[in-house]
């Protein structure tokens, strides 16, 4: 199936949407370019103006965005309706914070003014993933446009009533029609997309794989791209840590998204002499949480968002459990399916589930796990807890437990990760820049440095 909502609780089909014609395809680029060639006069007050107006629309309609992401993907309501609130903080972050971040620097030089002046670039490509359907449109959104450029969005195929609402989001609030365009399309036609003049650089959010595709397209095009990719994100405890705080949250950071968050703690890494404390108080936090229909109250993991990512993560599992590993919690399917109503029956739920004692070789090495399952690896010092952590070929985010100011600044300084937070939840902050290292992707969404992606970054120099 091409473009469709399939509700991933039930399996049942929403609706389904026809993929833009090669004629419709071509008047959309057209129209964000002609778009762009009076937009990008607009001043900072006009851009935000419509900004403060998008962040309007979203907070008086978060109930209906909320539900709408809920049923497409899959999170539970409750969360759905905080990612739309979010939405609305970065646009009003950008509204108020664009002029500066984009005033011209002066430089001191041999001329008798030189400066740096940041200009937009013009139609931006986003390609966007299904887990935040609104957040990581957003994000890269309220930056572009209120930097002057125009956005084109190309969202994944399962979210596609959402792709459309945030289009009607920013026409209702305002906004040039072809300021901001959805384009229903399929993966295979980004490639000639990027080719087109009219599309100046390119945004993703995704898996590796799509992402090297995407910087293949625009490298052959000599077009600028920011990635954001995956994360198999180390959350490092060692025996100085307020352990209690670092079980709870450390639950939490698993579930973010029903385990399904390029920044969700993935990998424990767990000093020996408190992991036994560790490993309980993780597994009561597990055993308390609520699988069931994401719309309904009370529940705090829904389903996974297509039967596929199901089927792989319950690969990954067995393979673990069959080289060794033990699940504490969790692993068995078929068990949870049992428990559930008929009606979920066909859902693509996963247990909660916590690995541990997983010996070398495993899954759990390299690979991502993108659902509800929490990977427990004992060290014996803090040495042996990075090298663990750097160790795959990712590195988006990272957490560190300890009271220790020396064991704090060795985390900050040798974790190889886009972000380390010390004794909190790796999460994005539109005051901070967010990205990664390594295979996780390059350049940087959010703060400063966000919004100075997509310009013209233009020295000036005058006798």
């Amino acid at each position: 199936m091409g473009i469709a909502s399939i509700n991933p609780a039930t399996g049942e089909i929403i609706q389904e949407f026809l993929a833009l014609s090669d004629r419709e395809l071509e008047q959309k680029l057209a129209k964000a370019a002609a778009t762009f060639e009076t937009y990008k006069t607009t001043t900072f007050a006009q851009r935000s103006t419509w900004l403060y107006g998008a962040a309007q629309v979203l907070e008086d309609n978060k109930q209906a965005y909320g539900q709408m992401m809920t049923l497409e993907m899959g999170k539970p309501l409750k969360s759905a309706i905080s990612e739309v609130e979010k939405c609305a903080w970065v646009c009003r972050f950008y509204a108020d914070q664009a002029e500066s971040f984009l005033a011209d620097e002066p430089a001191t030089t041999d001329a008798s003014r030189s400066f740096v002046r940041y200009q937009p670039l013009g139609a931006i490509l986003a390609v966007m993933p299904w887990n935040f359907p609104f957040w990581q449109v957003f994000r890269f959104a309220a930056p572009a446009l209120m930097a002057g450029n125009v956005g084109l969005l190309k969202h994944a195929s399962n979210v596609p009533q959402c792709a459309l609402a945030i289009e009607a989001v920013f026409q209702k609030a305002g906004l040039p029609a072809g300021a901001f365009q959805t384009l229903l399309i399929g993966a295979s036609r980004i490639a000639d997309l990027v080719a087109d003049n009219r599309i100046k650089a390119a945004a993703l959010t995704g898996s590796e794989p799509a992402g090297a595709s995407l910087a293949s397209a625009c490298g052959q095009q000599i077009k600028k791209t920011v990635l954001e990719l995956g994360g198999t994100d180390p959350f490092i405890v060692m025996p100085s840590a307020d352990v209690e705080a670092a079980i709870q949250t450390a639950a939490t950071a698993r579930m973010i998204n029903n385990g399904q968050s390029c920044i969700a703690a993935k990998r424990f890494i767990v000093a020996a002499s408190i992991a036994d404390q560790f490993e309980a108080g993780l597994k009561q936090q597990f055993a308390d949480l609520k699988v069931g229909d994401p719309m309904a109250e009370g529940i705090t993991v829904g389903p996974l968002a297509t039967p596929s990512i199901c089927e792989e993560l319950a690969a990954q599992v067995q393979a673990c459990v069959d080289q060794g590993a033990t699940a504490l919690i969790g692993g068995d399917v078929a068990a949870l399916k049992a428990q559930l109503p008929a009606e979920l029956q066909g859902g693509n739920f996963f247990p909660p589930t916590i690995l541990t004692r997983i010996p070398p070789g495993t899954p759990a090495d390299q690979e991502e796990f993108f659902g509800p399952v929490a990977l427990v690896f004992r060290v014996a010092n803090l040495d042996e807890a990075i090298q663990i952590a750097n160790s795959t070929p990712l590195g988006l985010g990272a957490s560190g437990w300890s009271q220790d100011p020396d064991e704090q600044e060795r985390m900050v300084n040798e974790l190889e990760a886009g972000a380390v937070f010390i004794n909190g939840l790796v999460k994005s902050d539109p005051r901070l820049p967010f990205g990664g290292v390594k295979r996780s992707g390059y350049g940087r969404e959010l703060g400063r440095q966000g919004i100075h992606e997509f310009v013209n970054i233009k020295t000036v120099w005058v006798k």
